[in-house]
């Protein structure tokens, strides 16, 4: 069970504990993301996501990760969208010092200009990592052909301009606004108690900002435009989006189903057909990102450029016979039964736990049981799927495609 307490000074901590593991995994979850940018400052989520492990007021950058090895643990971080978070598996023994570490970590950052300049040139050589792997990038370019210029079409890396434009300052100008207390969910699973929750508190309770609470963004309108970029790549590289479903939607466990059936694993449509039946590529799959007040749906795939005209149709006559004909009983009883399977295997892992309890908190403000999950998924019948089928494939997609000069996704 998922306990809750919220600091006086509006932080929330949520802890569940699960005693047969040895293991306790931290997280500090921030409710900012790239969407939360404006295009003068896109990328500053991430690089201050970097920044934050490059040293405080009393530990060098080598100190912290010293200082992690020395009780066999793990600290990384992450941006994404709509958050950020920095986290610490450790044994269950040395809970208090992970905790003290990215407490420090948090609150006292220095922010020196010179480890800013070098940090800067580790972000720029992801960035360029990035746009040499056009399997990747072509995601980025997705969104910005759904969302056009709303920040849920940004890149969570930024750009090299922004990225040399950031200085101390701007990164505690950035925290100032964004970094508040409700904007702060601290989650922990693993063996431990409810008691963990006072030494939670006596670190972060204390926590204060000027900064007023900032209403949910604007809503994006979902664009459907298409964007090419020619490089010189053995393979074409497409990707298609549909408008999807906000994370608290009432049918996103019919769009989990449609998304497996779709191309979510190794029996799905597309891949049995794109893959298995005709060869035209290694890699297609599909998945669903959700976001607080939408989300999008996307089918990749990479193939030869000679095949690109046949791939886009098979696409599209696999997402056609969907919404004629819905799925068969057997795809909508296995994919059912696959979801439960997968939600029990992630409670296996403290650091799924902490990370499904952390987000849900911090996006949802609410906790569903596995059994409340579970009869969810029972409730989908084929009348809610063709719903959601409809809702989701019968409008044009967005389309990005990065290939050689003579591939064209519009065959």
């Amino acid at each position: 069970m998922v306990e809750k307490y919220t600091s006086g000074n509006g932080l929330r901590i949520v802890l569940e504990n699960i005693p047969s593991v040895r293991s306790v995994t931290i997280g500090i979850w921030v409710k900012t993301g790239s969407r939360n940018e404006t295009e003068a400052i896109n990328g500053i989520s991430h690089f201050l996501e970097h920044m934050f492990f490059k040293g405080t007021s009393t530990r060098t950058a080598q100190d912290i990760a010293e200082a992690f090895d020395a009780i066999g643990g793990q600290v990384n971080a992450f941006t994404s969208k709509e958050y950020t978070c920095f986290y610490a598996k450790v044994m269950d023994t040395h809970k208090e010092k992970a905790l003290e570490i990215l407490a420090d970590m948090f609150f006292n950052s220095s922010f020196d200009e010179e480890e800013m300049e070098r940090e800067k040139k580790v972000v720029l050589e992801e960035i360029k990592m990035y746009e040499d792997t056009p399997d990747d990038i072509v995601h980025d370019i997705l969104a910005r052909a759904s969302f056009g210029d709303h920040p849920l079409g940004y890149p969570i890396l930024g750009t090299e301009k922004q990225l040399h434009s950031f200085t101390p300052d701007t990164l505690r100008g950035y925290i100032n606004e964004r970094y508040t207390p409700g904007n702060v969910v601290i989650s922990v699973a693993g063996n431990v108690d409810n008691s963990f929750m006072k030494t939670v508190d006596d670190y972060f309770g204390d926590f204060e900002s000027n900064a007023k609470q900032t209403d949910m963004e604007e809503r994006p309108a979902f664009l459907g435009n298409q964007i090419e970029r020619h490089k010189d790549t053995e393979q074409a590289h497409l990707c298609l989006g549909y408008n999807g479903l906000p994370i608290d939607d009432e049918n996103m466990y019919g769009l989990i189903i449609l998304n497996n059936v779709l191309g979510g694993s190794m029996s799905s449509r597309l891949f049995q057909e794109v893959r298995e039946k005709q060869g035209l590529a290694y890699a297609v799959f599909s998945y669903h990102a959700s976001f607080l007040d939408n989300g999008l749906l996307t089918i990749y795939a990479g193939t030869g450029k000679e095949q690109l005209p046949q791939l886009k149709d098979t696409i599209n006559r696999t997402v056609d016979n969907l919404i004629q004909n819905g799925l068969t009983d057997k795809e909508l009883t296995n994919t059912k039964e696959q979801l439960k399977g997968n939600l029990m295997l992630s409670l296996e892992s403290t650091s799924s736990r902490m990370s499904r309890n952390g987000r849900n908190e911090l996006l949802l403000n609410k906790h569903r049981s596995l059994d409340d999950m579970i009869t969810e998924i029972d409730k989908v019948d084929h009348d809610k799927m063709q719903h959601v089928i409809d809702s989701a494939l019968r409008q044009s997609p967005s389309t990005a495609l990065i290939a050689p000069e003579t591939a064209s996704s519009r065959v």
